[in-house]
């Protein structure tokens, strides 16, 4: 048989996972292998781009919406296992799950529309029934994209805080010279400097003369602690020490309100770079991910044809 549709991997995945402490995607292969009945044909089908088979990325795709939606949890590399939400939305269902059954979550919904909902609308969307798809096939694709960019950024926050703190600043210095900061990677080497010094953990040249230079403060600080006015300041306190100009301060965390206000009004120019904002331009300079297909959207060209 052909490769089940995504959302028929709902059900059974978390049915199994409600009956084992902890299982693996190796596991979950095999209990799915069996499930649907598949042979290795089936399985061996790959997604149009040919970089992938159907059978693995439904798999992981499920995982990762199971995720978001809080349902499961990860304990270690390729294995996680069911939460208490997952076992009480469990109940609600007897042999199938659907998209629209997750978008009763708070967060999956918010994960997946990429924005924040009032308590209001999120009893009103909770009570809709599945939707009529009134989106253009190109605003569908630009919003698959979008979603598809959030996850790779979100699992990429995670990976960064599996890592130690020197990996962390090596991969700024990275994303620096990416941007364009730096030079080469070792020119930027030698002129990063772990001083540790009084707040500044790097400085690193503005452009690939050398006639100017940005000091640099790594932060890897943990999801729900933000990252307030007093360390900015302290930031603040030590360029001015340096009798420096520009400053960076990048953290895996976020920053509230507070530190956002006061870089507004000072000088030096200090930026500041959430996890949020890292990640993207993780994404945008190619800095720990790397490209599996790129499509190109085109149009008749009327000059041709005149």
């Amino acid at each position: 048989m052909a490769i089940p549709d995504f959302q028929s991997f709902f059900y059974p995945v978390l049915k199994y996972s409600s009956e084992h402490n902890e299982i693996s995607l190796n596991e979950i292969r095999e209990f799915l292998t069996e499930y649907f009945s598949l042979t290795e044909e089936d399985k061996a089908e790959r997604v149009p781009s040919g970089t992938q088979t159907k059978f693995d990325n439904r798999i992981n795709w499920t995982k990762s919406y199971f995720s978001k939606a809080k349902l499961i949890e990860n304990t270690k590399r390729s294995h996680f296992k069911i939460t208490d939400r997952g076992r009480n939305f469990l109940t609600n269902f007897s042999d199938y799950i659907s998209i629209n059954d997750l978008k009763a979550i708070r967060e999956f919904r918010e994960f997946n529309e990429g924005t924040s909902l009032t308590d209001e609308q999120n009893t009103t969307i909770a009570k809709t029934i599945p939707t009529i798809e009134t989106k253009t096939p190109l605003e569908s694709l630009e919003e698959s994209y979008q979603f598809i960019k959030r996850e790779l950024a979100s699992e990429l926050l995670e990976k960064i805080r599996e890592n130690s703190w020197q990996f962390f600043e090596d991969l700024v210095i990275d994303l620096m010279i990416k941007m364009g900061y730096g030079g080469s990677r070792n020119k930027a080497g030698e002129s990063i400097k772990r001083t540790n010094d009084e707040g500044i953990d790097g400085i690193i040249n503005e452009d690939k003369l050398g006639l100017d230079v940005i000091y640099l403060q790594a932060k890897m600080w943990k999801e729900e602690t933000s990252i307030g006015r007093p360390e900015i300041q302290k930031f603040v306190g030590a360029l001015h020490g340096q009798r420096a100009k520009k400053g960076v301060f990048i953290t895996t965390s976020s920053f509230a309100k507070t530190a956002v206000d006061y870089v507004k009004s000072i000088d030096p120019k200090v930026i500041l770079i959430d996890g949020e904002t890292l990640t993207n331009l993780m994404i945008e300079y190619n800095v720990g991910v790397a490209p599996i297909e790129t499509y190109q959207i085109k149009k008749i060209d009327l000059d041709y044809f005149e």
